[in-house]
């Protein structure tokens, strides 16, 4: 590689070679492929979907997820994308909300609701400096700790087989997902560079094999896949429920303030210089306008990609078209059914074993963000109140019997949700903390 190529890599623009582009390109497919599908296998298995519309919402994943990268890097006019080198995928943190509006309802109702979700986070991203603060690092970093909590019983149904399955709750399902968690973990503490960045591809690979020596798996599905398929329009249908249209809007809004935090990350990272207002805004509204089409073609909500950001901070490079590379590969996957007809058949205990590592990155980030503020009585009574109804509500599924139905279907089935608003309305009503004396008061209250 010439000083040249090298130099262009480290920058935005510019044309670098094809063999410099197409690993690195790569490396952030893989790095992002398996978490881009798997909230579409959990959702489908929570829809009880036909093994052929599991592998169209998988295949939706792939190509809207590629899409949404293309516009975040090249953009669309002038206020939609951010032109910044992010990877877009489907959202784990939306998964606990998408499976109580599908368990309540039906898949439909998800796009129905992910549909106004998506213009309202339009709406803030074109507004973004009015909305901001409500969102301080205290309060965002409180409801993603709930969004990593909330997703703890999805890993541990999945571990055990899968809710439904035969072999629910079997030694041999558990022993399949602590392999593949173990492998995870190993090659997370200790390896490095891409065999360390591809920890979750490998460890559900030694799951799946371990898994195919037990005669866990079935390849009917991809031999009766075919070769090509577009997404369909409307395949799924949309329903309109105001209940789960608020429980989205809301998760919309919370994602939308963890996606500044993740492309903050990426310019102060690898560009060293902090993003405009044009960038976040324009990277907010881009995803909201894929969203928005991806609802009619059934994807689910997309966003930022936190473990790409990471690859982007470590090795710097920023150049546009390993983006775009990267975002080809993606959307070429999701028009052959048999690739995404083959991720089906990965078992639902290797796909336990190895999501629960990143549901508990989810926890950790919401962790770090609440201990960059001060833990004063104030804001540990934002931040523990909050948990505790939001988990507290959901953990005893009678607490709101007497209630209306449309008060126990927002309220009463996700913990983000009710986690959000007290969050939000304690940190407004609470008396502010004194500048002079908070982390005094931190220090005594801690002793």
């Amino acid at each position: 590689m010439s000083s040249n190529q090298k130099s262009l890599l480290f920058q935005y623009d510019g044309r670098p070679s094809l063999k410099e582009i197409i690993p690195l390109g790569l490396q952030h497919v893989v790095a992002m492929i398996v978490g881009c599908v798997t909230p579409a296998l959990i959702i489908a298995g929570v829809a009880n979907l036909t093994v052929a519309d599991k592998v169209l919402l998988v295949q939706s994943s792939l190509f809207f997820a590629g899409i949404a990268t293309l516009i975040q890097v090249f953009t669309l006019g002038k206020h939609i994308g951010s032109r910044l080198p992010v990877i877009m995928g489907v959202s784990f943190a939306y998964v606990p909300t998408l499976a109580a509006i599908t368990g309540e309802f039906n898949i439909a109702t998800i796009f129905g609701a992910q549909l106004i979700g998506a213009l309202v986070s339009i709406f803030f991203g074109i507004y973004l400096k009015k909305f901001m603060k409500f969102f301080p690092p205290l309060v965002t970093g409180t409801v993603i700790f709930s969004i990593g909590l909330s997703l703890y019983p999805v890993a541990i149904q999945y571990i055990a087989g899968g809710v439904g399955s035969k072999t629910f709750g079997s030694p041999q399902n558990w022993a399949v997902a602590m392999i593949t968690l173990a492998v995870v973990m190993f090659l997370n503490h200790f390896t490095k560079g891409s065999i360390k960045l591809a920890s979750l591809l490998i460890g559900m690979g030694v799951g799946y094999v371990i898994t195919m020596l037990l005669g866990m798996v079935s390849f009917d599905a991809v031999a009766s896949a075919g070769y090509f398929q577009a997404p369909k329009l409307l395949h799924f249908g949309m329903n309109f429920n105001t209940t789960a249209i608020v429980s989205m809007v809301i998760m919309y809004i919370v994602n939308s303030v963890q996606a500044i935090g993740e492309l903050s990350a990426t310019t102060v990272g690898a560009m060293d210089r902090t993003p405009t207002d044009k960038e976040l805004s324009g990277g907010i509204i881009g995803s909201g306008v894929v969203s928005m089409v991806g609802s009619i073609f059934g994807c689910m909500p997309t966003s930022t990609y936190g473990q790409n950001v990471g690859i982007v901070i470590v090795n710097k490079v920023i150049n546009k078209w390993i983006f775009a590379f990267a975002a080809f590969v993606v959307i070429l996957a999701g028009f052959i059914p048999k690739f995404s007809s083959l991720l089906t058949t990965i078992p639902q205990c290797v796909l336990g074993g190895a999501t629960i590592s990143v549901f508990a990155t989810i926890t950790t980030t919401g962790i770090r963000m609440i201990a960059s503020s001060n833990l004063t009585m104030r804001n540990s009574a934002v931040v523990g109140i909050s948990v505790a109804l939001g988990m507290g509500i959901v953990q005893v599924p009678g607490a709101f019997a007497l209630f209306p139905t449309w008060f126990i279907s927002i309220f009463g089935h996700s913990a983000i949700v009710v986690t959000t608003l007290f969050a939000i309305g304690l940190n407004l009503i609470l008396p502010k903390d004194k500048p002079d004396s908070s982390k005094a008061k931190g220090i005594s209250e801690a002793v």
